[in-house]
């Protein structure tokens, strides 16, 4: 009865996470550049005297998905998308260089190019400053180039070039505020190889259908058990009622 208590009680735990992750990446399907989460389990038998008797779950790891999102044109001139693998530098309030595949840009009141949520976008130099009345664009490879509203017409000036980098997925760690650091928390080197498409923005790479199908069976994994718990308190109260009649 004891085995049956353990192993019910630690599968209904893991899969009631497991659903929280599930309906974490439901609420961000929509979330420019979000990447989903994977929560992976696996079993570990009870190590004690004498043969393994049980085993329970464990919390293997949360897995992100780097898959590519999908593509969307816009035609706004400051809407980036990365395409294929790598990352946007951008700054934290703290100063710490981060990572995102949010592209949806904006200029703030000091001229600064920031994200949506307010981080500073970087360049190899730091924060990017973007001279005022002047019409914006941003090339594939991260040059931002400016052209005057006044003045000598169709007069092209190079800004600065969007930190674009790329660090192997396994060093990539996503923090409590969904953007991502390397492991080891030093900058990433700059990767010339890593390209935009203008005007776009990539959508998040959660598949709602898959998600919904995985939330009705991870529910119907937690009721099954439930049930095993149910079944293991009605079993041992009939034991312990024979037990009695004994």
């Amino acid at each position: 009865m004891d085995r049956l208590i353990y192993t019910a009680m630690t599968g209904a735990r893991h899969a009631f996470l497991q659903q929280a992750g599930v309906a974490q990446n439901l609420s961000n399907a929509s979330t420019i550049g979000y990447r989903a989460m994977e929560h992976r389990f696996r079993s570990v038998p009870v190590q004690g005297e004498g043969m393994p008797t049980r085993a329970f779950v464990v919390d293997a790891s949360v897995a992100d998905v780097f898959d590519q999102g999908p593509l969307m044109a816009t035609g706004r001139p400051l809407d980036v998308a990365v395409q294929g693998a790598g990352w946007i530098a951008v700054e934290t309030a703290a100063g710490q260089e981060v990572y995102t595949r949010a592209g949806n840009l904006q200029i703030n009141a000091n001229g600064q190019l920031q994200t949506a949520s307010g981080l500073n976008v970087l360049s190899d130099g730091g924060p990017i400053a973007i001279p005022p009345d002047t019409n914006i664009t941003i090339s594939p490879d991260g040059t931002i180039s400016s052209v005057p509203l006044f003045g000598t017409p169709n007069t092209v000036n190079i800004v600065a070039r969007i930190k674009l980098v790329n660090p192997p997925e396994t060093d990539m760690v996503r923090g409590d505020d969904g953007l991502f650091r390397t492991r080891n928390g030093q900058p990433a080197d700059t990767d010339e190889a890593v390209r935009l498409a203008p005007e776009s923005l990539e959508g998040s790479n959660v598949n709602p259908v898959d998600s919904m199908v995985s939330l009705i069976s991870l529910a119907r994994q937690f009721e099954m058990q439930i049930k095993m718990l149910q079944t293991a308190d009605s079993n041992a109260a009939k034991a312990n009622q024979i037990l009695t009649m004994n």
